[in-house]
């Protein structure tokens, strides 16, 4: 716009020059020509050397300083061809091209003031120019001065003097606020060029802009009868909904294009999107199998659908989805992390390293990759290379998620005393405090320092009584001792009003009514018992569903079946805990136990 060449439909209008300026093209070309001839293609003054810059003759007549001009404008010395055509103008002032030219290159420089002069000497000069009308409408609205705007863009009635200056006219009143007067430029518009179909977006906008929703979709649907399947205004009414929040009938616009133009992509992808916010997975799914089908090496659609497969959880479909992608673009980072991620989902560990070892140290994802790299090593007991993995994750992305992992990957490999030290050196005073007092709890416990582990825990729930993760702990450890269980109940049951879907503090509370159970079993009061087996075993399942499966839980579940004798349940779940993989810090005895039941049931 005003800094670009001033060109458009009024361009011929600009070619009507005067007499002399045909003599300086004449010349032009003569020069050209001489200058082919004999070797030389300079202007007087032009070193032979392009590194010298132009040596700028001040003296000659109009024609020779819009020459020195057009050389100087090329080079991109605009401020010093703006002073060669006001030296042009001082010859022949009467140049509405010459205005025309330094309005211009004012302008480039950002000299409004001074564009704004020139091109008002020029349009008094060709008062018909519709070019040099525009241009100077569009300084003014670049100086927010809508009454100039408005001079030069009105006729003598105040009709716009033409659809173009309806249309700035209609921006430089919407930009002032005057939105009834924005209005009233886009119906003109509407009025007079109904084929144009941004006439029709002009006065929706306006309608829109004065808060008269229904009658914007009205202009819009109007023009959509002039223009039969057109995407924009199509498009627009889909934005407006999108706006109002109403993407059911987002949707049903997007229907309607696909029905004027089926396959069309962009539609699609808009189209599913606004059923995933809605919810409607398996709609946008088969939206975007559409979108698929139509253009397979579609990126977008491709990764569209492969996040939406890490979601629901199809691991497989997702990898695959994700590969697709890179074949089409390889180094798609983001892509990468979450194939990585998809991968370990699957428990191919290999791949999931491979690809996650991809992810650059200055991708955002750098750190992320690396831990999750770090967990795998730790599942498979390689203490060291998760440490150096954690390290690495430190120096890009610094975070107490990080130091707290580290401490808790020393305390594993052994070094209880460097993981107390990196924890306390972690205390500052602050609320954050409870976390790291937490976690220097659980090392305490996993040193089997127990008592010491409880200690701390109760000054994590002095300074913050609803630390669910605390509270848990305390009220597990005292059932696995047997001891205070209607008060670890009670921990029990606050820990899970703040967290009610948590699977491992819902175990917690399996675990306690076990423990209430066993010496009432023991005692021959199995009606007693019988209650509290039930509350058990009901609390324990519910775990294994909130958890996905895990062996301590699947372990705890055995021991229940047992205790109500039910000894084959009891051999399906210590079975099922022994595939998950124990933890045998936590499960010392279950090898024994799984035996011992295997002997009795003589089984093998």
């Amino acid at each position: 716009m005003l800094l670009s060449p001033i060109g458009g439909p009024a361009d011929g209008a600009w070619m009507s020059e005067p007499r002399w300026w045909k003599k300086v093209a004449l010349t032009a070309g003569l020069f050209a020509f001489v200058s082919a001839a004999t070797g030389c293609a300079h202007l007087p003054g032009r070193s032979q050397d392009p590194s010298v810059a132009l040596e700028v003759p001040t003296e000659g007549s109009p024609e020779f300083h819009v020459l020195v001009a057009q050389d100087l404008t090329a080079e991109g010395r605009n401020d010093e061809a703006l002073a060669a055509y006001q030296r042009a103008l001082a010859g022949d002032p009467d140049s509405g091209f010459l205005h025309r030219r330094a309005a211009e290159l004012a302008a480039r420089s950002n000299q409004l003031d001074l564009a704004v002069e020139h091109a008002e000497a020029a349009l008094a000069l060709e008062p018909d120019n519709e070019g040099i009308r525009l241009f100077l409408g569009t300084l003014y609205r670049f100086r927010r001065d809508t009454a100039s705007a408005e001079r030069v863009l009105r006729s003598a009635s105040g009709e716009p003097t033409t659809n173009e200056a309806a249309a700035l006219l209609y921006s430089v009143l919407g930009e002032a606020g005057r939105l009834e007067d924005a209005r009233e430029a886009a119906q003109w518009l509407v009025d007079h060029v109904p084929e144009e179909t941004r006439s029709f977006l002009a006065l929706a906008d306006a309608e829109e802009k004065l808060g008269h929703a229904g009658e914007s979709e009205a202009v819009l649907r109007r023009g959509l009868i002039q223009h039969p399947g057109e995407l924009t205004l199509f498009g627009t009414i889909a934005r407006q909904r999108h706006q109002r929040d109403d993407r059911e009938g987002e949707i049903a616009i997007y229907r309607e294009m696909l029905g004027a133009h089926p396959g069309h992509l962009a539609t699609l992808l808009a189209k599913a999107d606004a059923e995933l916010a809605l919810g409607k997975n398996d709609a946008a799914r088969a939206t975007l199998e559409t979108a698929l089908d139509e253009q397979p090496r579609d990126l977008r659609t491709l990764l569209r659908l492969g996040f939406l497969d890490f979601e629901e959880e199809d691991f497989g479909s997702a990898a695959e989805r994700f590969r697709r992608a890179l074949a089409l673009q390889p180094r798609q980072q983001e892509v990468i992390y979450f194939l990585g991620i998809a991968l370990r989902r699957q428990d191919d560990d290999v791949g999931a390293r491979e690809a996650l070892a991809r992810i650059g140290r200055d991708h955002p994802r750098f750190a992320d990759a690396r831990t999750q790299m770090a967990s795998m090593a730790e599942a498979e007991g390689r203490f060291a290379e998760a440490i150096a993995y954690v390290e690495e994750a430190r120096s890009a992305a610094k975070s107490r998620a990080l130091d707290l992992y580290l401490a808790s990957l020393q305390a594993k490999s052994g070094d209880v005393t460097g993981a107390l030290v990196l924890l306390e050196s972690m205390l500052d005073e602050s609320e954050a405090d409870t976390d790291v007092l937490y976690n220097i709890g659980i090392i305490h416990g996993e040193a089997s320092n127990t008592d010491e582990a409880l200690r701390t825990m109760e000054t994590v729930l002095e300074m913050d009584p609803t630390h669910a993760g605390a509270l848990n702990y305390v009220g597990y450890t005292w059932a696995e001792r047997g001891e205070n269980l209607e008060e670890a109940e009670a921990l029990i049951a606050r820990a899970l009003e703040q967290r009610p879907d948590d699977g491992f503090i819902t175990d917690s509370l399996g675990w306690i009514y076990y423990m209430r159970a066993r010496p009432l079993v023991e005692a021959g009061k199995t009606d007693e018992a019988r209650p509290l087996i039930e509350q058990a075993r009901s609390a324990l399942e519910k775990a294994v569903r909130l958890t996905g499966g895990d062996p301590v839980i699947s372990e705890h579940l055995g021991d229940v079946f047992l205790l109500e004798g039910d000894r084959g349940g009891a051999l399906l779940r210590y079975e099922e805990a022994m595939r998950l993989g124990p933890r045998h810090n936590e499960q010392p005895n279950l090898s024994e136990k799984l035996e011992r039941l295997r002997e009795e049931l003589e089984q093998p």
